[in-house]
């Protein structure tokens, strides 16, 4: 009895250890049984593929006092999400400046950004600036480009071109091989072979 209660003893005093062990075994042994989660896969690449279209469509941006700041409108329209772009066919474009001067943009097909302040013009490219008047209140007439490829950044007011262009201004006519126009400073910058008919001023 003494043997059997000492034995009862020691094993009282190592019972607490021997089941810690059992736990951690079984908690080893549970991890390792159980399947591991699945592993997100890494997001594929945006293709560039469109993502909605419109048809027969008309878009209008407003400015935070509910000004008109410019209006899209086209046949037909894809978005390509990689790009943020718009692909318009049969585009017209209005946009307004902060004087709410209006300049027009109409060609086959066009390209723009997302809020449609850079837009590129392809195939019977026209782009036109109303009669305005300057700081100084000047006049400054009507502005008309046309070429099979213009460049316009709506918010600068700047139209470029690197195919041959027709530029109209008033009376006034120009072709050239490129441009690069600047409405708000009014420079332009003629390239290639430059033509001009400057017409007389009219007399009041």
């Amino acid at each position: 009895m003494k043997l059997l209660r000492f034995l009862w003893d020691r094993l009282s005093l190592y019972l607490p250890v021997i089941l810690m062990g059992v736990l951690a075994l079984g908690a080893y042994w549970l991890v390792r049984s159980t399947p591991m989660l699945i592993v997100p896969a890494p997001a594929a690449p945006v293709s560039h593929e469109p993502d909605y279209f419109m048809r027969q469509f008309s878009v209008k941006t407003f400015d935070a006092t509910g000004r008109l700041k410019s209006e899209v409108s086209g046949s037909q329209a894809r978005h390509f999400p990689d790009t943020d772009t718009l692909e318009i066919d049969e585009v017209r474009i209005r946009s307004f400046n902060a004087q709410g001067q209006l300049t027009t943009a109409t060609a086959t097909r066009a390209l723009t950004n997302g809020d449609a302040s850079e837009v590129q013009l392809f195939g019977k490219a026209e782009v036109v600036r109303t009669e305005q008047a300057d700081a100084t209140g000047a006049t400054k007439p009507r502005l008309m480009f046309k070429s099979e490829f213009l460049h316009a950044f709506m918010k600068t007011e700047r139209v470029i071109s690197n195919q041959p262009v027709e530029l109209t201004r008033g009376q006034d006519r120009f072709t050239a091989d490129a441009m690069d126009f600047d409405n708000p400073s009014s420079t332009m910058e003629l390239k290639g072979r430059v033509k001009g008919i400057l017409e007389p001023a009219s007399r009041p």
